[in-house]
């Protein structure tokens, strides 16, 4: 009996009732913060797309007889790489709040929605940098 009603609250709501702008119960915010973070999962991969094009087009622009730098497609790949696994890490440690409680996923969610937007948005200002 425990163990059904552990799972019912881990379970994934795919109940569009759901009003995320009024919610009442931990289940709920769970779920809205997950929402929230899948939103800005698909902004940051869009804006992940265009800035590498940009990338791309401005490698083609440096003339490797005299810079052996590494091109802007491989700094960003490899800033992305590292922002990455920041970014997964810095939530579970935020989530760590109410580690075993039920608001954990919340708070790890909104974490790592906080910090994709915070992302999008360089990854935006990157691109039109110049």
């Amino acid at each position: 009996m425990i163990l059904a009603a552990l799972l019912l609250l881990a379970a994934p709501i795919n109940d569009p009732a759901i009003d995320c702008e009024n919610q009442l119960y931990q289940v709920e915010m769970n779920h809205c913060a997950g929402q929230a973070y899948e939103v800005a999962d698909v902004a940051l991969n869009a804006q992940w797309k265009r800035a590498v094009s940009v990338m791309r087009e401005r490698d083609k622009t440096i003339d490797r007889r005299h810079d052996t730098q590494p091109t802007h497609h491989d700094a960003l790949l490899a800033a992305q790489r590292a922002w990455l696994t920041y970014r997964d890490q810095h939530c579970l440690n935020e989530g760590f709040a109410a580690r075993g409680g039920s608001m954990a996923p919340m708070l790890h969610s909104g974490c790592m929605a906080r910090l994709t937007k915070a992302r999008t948005a360089e990854l935006q200002a990157l691109v039109e940098e110049y």
